[in-house]
């Protein structure tokens, strides 16, 4: 029960930080509705089981691919292109709402599920972020803590479960404020969503380069 909470109290701490996947996810609860919302956040948990997995079994190789001389710099760069294009994407479209009658009680899906969930799978796995903080906790409490398997398994579920969690509240929130929102404060919020997805792209690739 310990270990849980333990995961529980890192995956709180993720729910409040603020970045490229808390706009995605209010973007899409707002625009398109809680299943839209929920299948990007879908790709989001996805990605984060794969990384849970994938440290767990191979920390020492991770280990050693990270520390080769080029890969932060794909990495940054990689994940810095995504980022900006996702952000582009938003500001150059505009939310179908025009046509809708009472649209503010209703939802228009504009994305197929398919694309959303690739969306969300593909901000938080190029996302450094996300990567190195995996390696972060496992490092930490895999290895210097030394869980048992059974033991690990309690501890990453508290931490995944904690975040697919808060994700679906923030989906769930997302939507009911559309009821008091109109036409151009859907526009706005698409072009917050995507500046701030390509304000996080330019961090990210001057944080690459400096690292140089």
């Amino acid at each position: 029960m310990n270990l849980i909470l333990e995961g529980v109290k890192v995956g709180m701490i993720l729910c409040f930080l603020i970045g490229p996947i808390f706009f995605a996810i209010v973007q899409a609860g707002v625009e398109e509705g809680f299943r839209a919302g929920a299948m990007l956040g879908l790709g989001i948990w996805v990605s984060d089981f794969l990384f849970i997995l994938s440290v767990y079994l191979g920390l020492a190789y991770i280990s050693q691919v990270v520390s080769g001389p080029n890969f932060t710099l794909y990495l940054g760069i990689g994940g810095s292109i995504t980022l900006a294009a996702f952000g582009a994407g938003a500001l150059l479209t505009a939310p179908r709402t025009g046509a809708l009658p009472e649209w503010s009680r209703q939802t228009l899906r504009t994305s197929s599920y398919h694309s959303l969930w690739l969306k969300g799978f593909l901000i938080n796995t190029v996302n450094p972020f996300t990567f190195f903080f995996w390696i972060g906790v496992a490092s930490s409490m895999v290895v210097e803590e030394g869980l048992a398997p059974l033991d690990a398994r309690f501890f990453f579920g508290g931490v995944l479960g904690t975040i697919i969690v808060t994700d679906v509240l923030k989906i769930v929130l997302a939507k009911r404020i559309r009821q008091w929102l109109r036409p151009v404060h859907l526009l706005w919020l698409r072009r917050i969503s995507g500046g701030a997805l390509i304000l996080f792209a330019i961090v990210l690739l001057g944080r690459t380069l400096w690292s140089l």
